[in-house]
């Protein structure tokens, strides 16, 4: 390579193996051993799941609000969320407190768990003055449609003998009426934002059961018994509530939540790539500068990829600005032409064929920086 190249990186986290940021380092190293003489530029990656908080605090000057609430399934546990108080706004991960990150295997089950400990951070930040809430969605290990957050607003779900009933996925099935807080505690000046880039409806063959619940720790009896009872949760909620947000798109995403926040506290659902995008200014910044490449990726490219809006909205950029997009990743289910149809320029594969999967997520970070170099190097002049 040679003369000065300027280089736009935008990779996703390698779930698993690398941060987002750590990937970004991972190819600035690498470019930088194959050519000193470069410029690089990064913005941060999310689509509103894990890593969400981490990719605000990059690019907001934030206050870290730390609480007591509990975990998926009851347990009191230490957390905490983001504020911005010049703009009273609240920034809250819901896998901080219902995601599988903070069960054993032995722990998921998607029948027992609950949001409710992502709904006291939300309570915990009306307490702020907060005017403004963004539940950044994903990684969850619920399966509940939101009732969780909802009890802690005062919401009752009773069953056909006016019994309580827990906020959690095996009762969706139970619930015979709903019940509304007489004095509602979310103030009407108070704007709630589902962040999810999924595009899921509550329930059906596609729904949050069918797609997501098996990881969440449910067996194939137990995603047929949750699909149902989504279902038949939606059902009672538009006799009760008037309204029905079960096949909006997204509506499924973190187990039902967005569908929960959209139905109990009157959120709106926006793309996670959309605000990011937005939050880092990065159309400008292809405005105002050249770039010769972007470079984005993820740990997995797979049918999942070619749905997923991060690198489409990477591509999408790139073909704006005529920029060519490059995707580095730890192994690739997807043919070159799915890619190339996509709009990539290039899919660089960390894994080998004589390399198991564990040792590239392992040494993902090595793997990476060599990939790049050994591309760069051999490809680039």
């Amino acid at each position: 390579m040679d003369g000065s190249i300027r280089f736009l990186l935008a990779p996703d986290k390698f779930k698993g193996s690398l941060t987002a940021m750590e990937v970004v380092s991972a190819v600035a190293r690498g470019l930088k051993t194959s050519h000193g003489e470069l410029e690089v530029h990064t913005i941060s990656a999310s689509d509103g799941g894990d890593g969400f908080l981490t990719a605000i605090a990059e690019q907001l000057t934030v206050e870290r609000i730390g609480t007591k609430t509990v975990d998926p399934l009851g347990r009191t546990i230490d957390t905490y969320y983001l504020w911005h108080a010049a703009h009273k706004t609240a920034y809250i991960e819901l896998a901080n407190s219902a995601g599988l990150e903070l069960l054993s295997d032995t722990e998921k089950s998607a029948l027992t768990t609950t949001t409710k400990g992502t709904g006291e951070q939300i309570k915990h930040a009306l307490t702020e003055g907060a005017e403004k809430i963004y539940v950044g969605l994903g990684g969850s290990a619920t399966n509940d449609a939101g009732m969780g957050i909802a009890s802690c607003f005062g919401y009752r779900f009773l069953d056909a003998k006016g019994t309580p009933l827990a906020p959690i996925g095996s009762n969706l099935g139970q619930i015979a009426q709903i019940v509304v807080p007489q004095a509602f505690a979310t103030p009407n000046n108070v704007a709630v934002f589902a962040v999810n880039d999924v595009n899921n409806p509550l329930y059906g063959p596609t729904g949050a059961a069918y797609t997501y619940a098996a990881q969440k720790g449910a067996d194939t009896a137990e995603i047929e018994q949750l699909d149902l009872g989504l279902h038949h949760f939606s059902k009672v909620a538009k006799a009760c509530l008037h309204t029905d947000f079960s096949e909006v798109k997204g509506a499924g995403a973190a187990g039902g939540t967005a569908y929960g926040l959209q139905t109990f506290l009157g959120a709106v659902s926006i793309s996670g790539t959309d605000f990011m995008l937005q939050l880092t200014e990065t159309e400008k910044l292809l405005e105002s500068k050249r770039f010769d490449y972007i470079i984005t990726g993820e740990g997995k490219f797979d049918l999942q990829t070619l749905h997923g809006k991060w690198i489409k909205g990477m591509v999408d950029l790139g073909k704006k600005f005529n920029v060519p997009v490059i995707a580095i990743c730890g192994v690739s289910d997807l043919a070159e032409t799915e890619w190339r149809k996509m709009g990539l320029h290039e899919v660089l594969q960390v894994k080998t064929p004589d390399m198991t999967v564990a040792y590239s997520m392992q040494h993902a970070e090595r793997l990476v920086s060599e990939r790049i170099q050994n591309y760069f190097d051999t490809t680039v002049h």
